[in-house]
């Protein structure tokens, strides 16, 4: 196997084992988000799946030249020697990965800055959706003073309308 082969099927093995799949699957909320979710889950393995069967074949076994020397004759098989030596098979020269190289890193660092956004927005909403849960425990027996002191922008805005003698009709 080439090394930048078994480098890629290395790779390819170890970034496998280390996501945590069935951890991402408890994340998603809803069906669509799971659809495409095991799309993606699926066409990775199959990747992978090639990555590792195509780069994984060994240098074939040499020929024993004079087995077939005993059995067909040494002028026939030195002739299949002699060709099967002259065939040069030409290394692979990447020239596609220093290409997308560049993009690729590039969407690494927007793919980073998304997670940390995207974990900033679902601190904030979970910040949101403890503040509602206890205020609908506590609105049956809450007072206003109470609730504008949760909410000093609406009582000023009361406050507003009450010194403006606007009240709302």
């Amino acid at each position: 196997m080439s090394g930048a082969g078994k480098k890629v099927v290395d790779v390819a093995f170890k970034a496998g084992k280390s996501i945590d799949w069935e951890g991402m699957a408890k994340l998603l909320v809803s069906d669509e988000a799971r659809k495409e979710f095991a799309t993606l889950r699926r066409t990775f393995d199959e990747v992978n799946s090639t990555l590792q069967t195509k780069f994984s074949q060994q240098e074939p076994e040499p020929i024993d030249w004079e087995y077939y020397r005993k059995g067909i004759g040494s002028r026939l098989v030195d002739m299949y020697k002699e060709a099967y030596e002259s065939v040069e098979i030409p290394k692979f020269v990447d020239t596609v990965t220093p290409q997308f190289k560049p993009k690729f890193d590039a969407l690494l660092v927007e793919l980073k800055e998304a997670e940390e956004k995207s974990l900033k927005e679902s601190e904030r909403l979970e910040k949101e959706i403890a503040d509602v849960q206890e205020l609908k425990q506590k609105i049956s027996t809450m007072t206003a003073d109470e609730y504008f002191e949760k909410h000093p922008e609406l009582k000023k805005k009361f406050d507003d309308e009450i010194r403006n003698d606007n009240w709302g009709y």
